[in-house]
């Protein structure tokens, strides 16, 4: 490197360059470790310049970028009681409540307990968390809310048409803030406030031009694995299938991320023995291990664990265990993490990384089916609304029995914070994705065809998909691997099957 790349570099971000500065930029330029002598010079003489686009223009970037575990919990089981509960929903109140706190909207904040002894009729901002939802007769909502103080009846009023209709998707357990009228031991809901994602959420790139790629739902050990259509996955991986371009992305695939279901398990509803080509749940993960190491071995697997994956299915769920995924464990590329958890992408010296919150996504249907907005949009289908819906509250299941959970007393595993750049779930076998507060939700599809126990859960997968996703430009792409069409029905699965095959025949 010459003394006039770093000179114009300077010049450019309008820094002023003298004698004594170019003397000491020849001097460094003299070192062996050139670029730590870069950092050093920078730091010292502009320690409020950004040089992340030097370093990454002028020193090979490609070994650049790791990742950091951010949260990810590995606690061991206890003995709980029901103190555990109430330990468990004041941690979590405290914490949503910290973060309204913070809403322009909500200030003059009271407790419940100052607001239910005022006398006058006057404008009263307070953040309780839902103890009950009714519906009168005159199609006003009158919702329970509870602080730490007491509780207190919201109304909100049928004539105020938009406010009731956020009302009514208003769920038990959630933390929200409402800012109204007093009237002694009610009040009366001129606005609802969520925690939610803030309006100035920073769409965050990395300076480096990599790619993750999101799949999951593979169900390794399921008769109705999808095994050509994840080898064609496996060939793009390793550059071996798909257009140019398509080529050219895959070059720059550095991570890998799956969110749960990795076998398909046993004994996780009825009749499913006659559903699984492979019995053992060992051999289950020997076979995962065996077509995940077909992966590029620079490429980074993060692994979360789903409900048909070995473990407790209460939330958060361990990493995968060892002694049952032992070769997965045993892959020098793969990072095991707990579901849910956050992992940093990209992340350096110079840059705190993207992050991506990993939740296999068991609360999704009970939001499908409860949440009347999402019903009218689909159910299950609209899974893009529904990581939406968690968003703006801030948690993974907000509702008591939306999913099973551990009551950690010392905090919520389920809360969403820190803030993700990218949320990625699976369970529900759909492939969407959607920008919500430059977060990018991404619903990770499967590698299964419809199954007689999926027909019946009502569930219409999208299988055979992957979602690529540039970390530099933040852009995604749904890769579709497919070789049949989506069907709804297992019935019409294989007559699709069958009519392939005949077709594949006549053609050989």
């Amino acid at each position: 490197m010459d003394i006039t790349t770093v000179t114009n570099f300077l010049v450019d971000n309008h820094e002023f360059v003298d004698e004594d500065i170019e003397q000491e930029i020849r001097e460094v330029l003299e070192s062996p470790q050139q670029e730590e002598a870069l950092k050093v010079f920078f730091k010292k003489n502009f320690p409020d310049l950004s040089t992340t686009s030097f370093f990454v223009q002028h020193f090979k970037s490609e070994s650049k970028g790791s990742v950091e575990i951010i949260k990810s919990f590995e606690k061991t089981p206890s003995k709980r009681t029901i103190q555990d509960f109430v330990k468990h929903f004041t941690v979590r109140f405290k914490h949503l409540e910290g973060m309204l706190k913070n809403r322009s909207e909500l200030q003059g904040l009271s407790s419940i307990a100052r607001i239910r002894s005022k006398k006058e009729r006057e404008t009263v901002s307070l953040i309780g968390m839902v103890l009950d939802v009714q519906e009168t007769k005159n199609k006003h909502i009158i919702l329970t809310l509870e602080d730490l103080s007491g509780t207190i009846k919201v109304l909100i009023h049928n004539d105020n048409k938009d406010l009731l209709a956020i009302a009514k998707d208003i769920v038990l357990d959630e933390t929200i803030g409402i800012v109204g009228s007093s009237g002694g031991e009610i009040v009366f809901a001129n606005t609802i406030i969520f925690p939610d994602i803030p309006l100035n959420k920073e769409l965050r790139k990395s300076p480096y031009d990599h790619y993750v790629v999101f799949f999951g739902d593979i169900h390794f050990g399921s008769k109705e694995f999808l095994k050509k259509e994840f080898q064609r996955l496996l060939l793009w991986l390793n550059g071996k299938l798909g257009s140019l371009k398509q080529r050219e992305m895959a070059k720059k695939v550095k991570y890998v991320v799956i969110p749960g279901d990795i076998i398909e398990g046993a004994g996780i509803y009825p009749g499913q023995e006659n559903d699984l080509s492979v019995i053992s749940v060992y051999k289950q993960y020997e076979l995962s291990a065996l077509y995940l190491k077909k992966i590029p071995s620079h490429i980074k697997i993060i692994i979360c664990a789903g409900n048909h994956d070995v473990g407790r299915i209460a939330e958060p769920q361990l990493p995968l265990p060892k002694e049952y995924a032992k070769d997965l464990w045993e892959m020098e590329n793969v990072i095991m993490v707990s579901n849910p958890s956050v992992v940093a992408l990209d992340k350096t010296e110079d840059f705190p990384g993207i992050n991506v919150l990993l939740y296999h996504g068991y609360s999704l249907v009970y939001y499908a089916d409860a949440i009347p907005s999402i019903r009218e949009k689909g159910g299950q289908k609209a899974s893009d609304e529904i990581m939406k819906f968690l968003l703006q509250k801030r948690h993974l299941a907000p509702s008591h029995g939306s999913s099973l959970y551990i009551p950690d007393p010392v905090e919520d595993a389920l809360l969403i914070d820190p803030i993700p750049d990218i949320f990625v779930s699976g369970h529900i076998h759909r492939a969407q994705t959607t920008q919500y507060r430059n977060i990018t939700c991404i619903q990770s599809s499967s590698w299964t065809a419809i199954t007689e126990d999926q027909e019946k859960r009502g569930l219409e997968p999208q299988p055979g998909r992957a979602f690529c996703v540039s970390l530099k430009t933040r852009e995604v792409k749904l890769l579709n691997f497919s070789t049949i069409p989506d069907t709804k029905s297992v019935a019409e699965y294989r007559r699709l099957l069958e009519e392939q095959r005949q077709k594949d025949k006549v053609k050989s």
